[in-house]
């Protein structure tokens, strides 16, 4: 058995570490100076086929599992997985995608738990049985895996994203093959060793790019795929499994509105603010990415926001830190772009707005606060994936939540009120599929995680997250086989009975 080695290239296969064949290696570089973190392996489609049947005979003896010992399995592997310090994986995460230490550390504690409820959730509803139509007859459904699916993995939460799906497909009964992101591979694959625990072949971790990606959605050895990343990947990933007619569950990311309502304490509200638009860099799908606040208290949300965010620590991840680097060049570009675009248009910068002088060298920008926005604004179209809080001033409550369902995302959203109705009303009336109330970022593993409009298909997390790896079969089982009165040939009586004549 081959250990990790994060210079090598090599990906996850029979529960062991091999160098990809014939795989060209691509260097990972640390966004925080630019240093080399190691070497991932750019699969050819070619590469798959052995992972691929693999899977298919791990997957037969994990589906003929009962529940009970199935469940057991990924009890054992959430043991692991707690009884291992989160240092390697996350200092590697921090080091590939620049996130804070702390909170890559963070997310490798909330993973076991998932597998936890899946394994519980799997062993509990194994179908239903339905009132028979005919006397004595047993009719029921009942749950079959996929058999192996396929895993597309984003950067921002390389780890605990791809729980919310790996863990339900094994508990379902299926096998898995990961493809994490570019950005993040080395840490994914870190953390594979974890999955030694499991019966070889039944999780593997290929790395690569889009063509990788591509060739596995195509595969017919796969029959469900996972994805999650921007809405452009997205549509192309729907369109390949719709032309396969693959089920598929896509989380596509989104701009996510609050509210703040004239009722609630504008202190609170802009330190949940601070948190919303700035947790990870603003690289997160349910960030805070646009903001509407009532104008009786938006002077003083605004002052608050902008005391809190001076406090925020700019730097290196490793280091005690609130706000690391964007994951990219090209990410930080863009963040910059709309940026002067919004000023451009009448924004004003608050506080931010520029590269810190004394951090050039990677790829860093410090938290942006832009007031007098308004709702025509190009970064308000936009998924804006860094680290900006655009600032609309709103009359109303039926402005606010108007100008919150102007958009073509619809992933969550949060609203903080202190009027019962109000929270109510957003509750019904905005348009995403999650809403915080008096809150942000949320989440729980028995609850649907996912969104409306171009924010995605499907659903991660709870029984609907769950069934998205399963398929259903509907059983009718007569306890013995006996003539009945609508077989064929019809008889006199049948016919008579539904206003026929005999002629």
């Amino acid at each position: 058995m081959s250990s990790f080695d994060p210079s090598r290239g090599q990906i996850f296969v029979g529960n062991d570490y091999v160098a990809a064949k014939g795989a060209p290696l691509t260097e990972v570089k640390n966004p925080a100076d630019l240093s080399i973190v190691g070497r991932i392996a750019q699969c050819a489609p070619a590469a798959l086929d052995e992972v691929l049947t693999r899977a298919q005979a791990a997957q037969k003896d994990w589906a003929t599992l009962d529940g009970k010992s199935r469940a057991g399995a990924l009890h054992r592997l959430a043991d692991a997985m707690e009884a291992a310090t989160a240092g390697p994986a996350a200092e590697l995460m921090t080091r590939e995608m620049g996130k804070p230490f702390t909170e890559s550390a963070g997310e490798l504690m909330n993973v076991a738990p998932i597998f936890r409820y899946f394994a519980e959730l799997a062993r509990e509803d194994g179908g239903f049985v339905a009132a028979p139509t005919s006397p004595g007859s047993l009719q029921y459904a009942r749950w079959y895996p996929y058999g192996v699916t396929g895993h597309i993995v984003p950067y921002n939460f390389p780890i605990i994203l791809m729980a919310f799906t790996v863990a339900a497909s094994l508990a379902a009964g299926n096998a898995v093959v990961i493809k994490p992101a570019p950005a993040t591979s080395l840490s994914t694959l870190a953390f594979m060793v974890h999955f030694k625990n499991l019966p070889a072949g039944l999780v593997a971790c290929v790395t690569g790019g889009i063509d990788t990606a591509q060739a596995l959605i195509a595969d017919e050895r796969i029959g469900a795929i996972a994805f999650t990343g921007s809405v452009e990947a997205g549509r192309e990933v729907a369109a390949s499994c719709g032309r396969l007619l693959k089920p598929c569950v896509i989380e596509a990311g989104g701009s996510d509105p609050m509210i703040v309502m004239d009722s609630t304490d504008p202190e609170i509200a802009a330190a949940a603010a601070v948190t919303g638009a700035f947790h990870l860099s603003g690289q997160i799908c349910t960030s805070t990415e646009r903001i509407f606040v009532h104008e009786k208290v938006h002077d003083a949300f605004v002052d608050a926001m902008v005391a809190k965010t001076k406090q925020l620590r700019i730097g290196n991840g490793l280091k005690n830190v609130e706000i690391g680097p964007l994951v990219s060049e090209a990410a930080r570009a863009k963040v910059m772009r709309l940026v002067d675009q919004a000023v451009a248009q009448g924004a004003k910068i608050a506080c931010g707005g520029r590269v810190p002088a004394e951090l050039n060298s990677g790829w860093f920008y410090e938290p942006t606060i832009l007031t007098g926005v308004t709702p025509a604004m190009d970064l308000m179209q936009a998924e804006m994936f860094g680290p900006v809080a655009p600032i609309v001033r709103i009359r109303d409550f039926e402005e606010a939540i108007a100008l919150a369902n102007q958009s073509k995302f619809g992933l969550g959203a949060a609203i903080f009120t202190a009027k019962l109705e109000e929270a109510m009303a957003a509750v019904d009336r905005l348009e995403a599929g999650m809403v915080w109330v008096n809150n942000v970022l949320g989440d729980n593993d028995a609850l649907p995680f996912g969104g409306w409009k171009l924010s995605g298909l499907g659903r991660a997390l709870s029984r609907l997250g769950l069934n998205a790896f399963r398929q259903s079969k509907m059983v009718m089982l007569d306890p013995k086989a006996e003539l009945q009165s609508w077989w064929y040939p019809y008889s006199p009586g049948f016919y008579q009975e539904r206003g026929g004549r005999w002629e």
